[in-house]
């Protein structure tokens, strides 16, 4: 088998964790009386780390570095206590996961999300399927920096290029571009599917389960 590990996206990949993020950034906004969004705009705010949703949700007015800063504290306050009220896994996704494990693919997480919070929801749903799971700690090893892919593949004792790396944005198609890992899109996540190839992914899933198909590939050239 060609592929011997896989790095999943957190927002948008594994989960569907749109309305808590939107819900806990509404509360802040309303407390401040700055105008909200809906969970449509959300969707194009999420994916570069939650201090860059924020910066996006302020009013262009309120938008000075001190004042992200703060109101990031406060969305992260707000946040961490609500973080798995309705984010859950999207259909599918345990079971592919469990095929994985069964077949002795090495699983990993690496998300934008404050590495807190990429770990607490990943237990917290997925337990015992990830290691590592590697969050946001470092704002200059953000996605597209291929800087943690590359390290976690060398924790899994991998290759980079005998590992898949699956998200919903152009960011993460970047990323596994950067890190010589091959690039999957999946199609239900917060970004449309142009935006996905035009940033590097080599195939597009339509359900978790497409993904065992290109496990057994050798040929990755050709976008399915």
């Amino acid at each position: 088998m060609k592929f011997k590990g896989v790095i999943f996206d957190l927002d948008g990949t594994l989960v569907n964790s749109l309305e808590d993020i939107a819900d806990a950034m509404n509360t802040v906004l309303q407390n401040l009386n700055y105008p909200t969004h809906n969970y449509e705009a959300y969707q194009y705010f999420i994916g570069s780390g939650l201090r860059n949703l924020v910066s996006k949700a302020l009013p262009a007015t309120h938008n000075n570095e001190k004042h992200i800063d703060h109101c990031y504290q406060l969305m992260i306050e707000e946040y961490r206590d609500n973080c798995t009220r309705k984010t859950k896994p999207y259909d599918g996704i345990i079971e592919l996961l469990d095929h994985l494990i069964s077949n002795n693919i090495k699983l990993s997480v690496f998300s934008n999300k404050s590495d807190e919070l990429t770990k607490k929801i990943t237990t917290a749903l997925f337990p015992n399927y990830f290691d590592p799971i590697v969050g946001l700690s470092v704002e200059a090893l953000k996605k597209p920096n291929p800087s943690e892919a590359i390290a976690i593949s060398k924790s899994l004792g991998l290759k980079t290029e005998e590992i898949i790396f699956v998200g919903d944005s152009g960011i993460d198609m970047q990323t596994a571009t950067n890190a010589n890992m091959l690039a999957v899109g999946v199609s239900w996540g917060y970004r449309p599917i142009e935006e996905l190839i035009a940033n590097g992914a080599k195939h597009i899933l339509s359900k978790p389960l497409d993904l065992i198909q290109i496990l057994q590939l050798d040929d990755v050239n050709i976008l399915t």
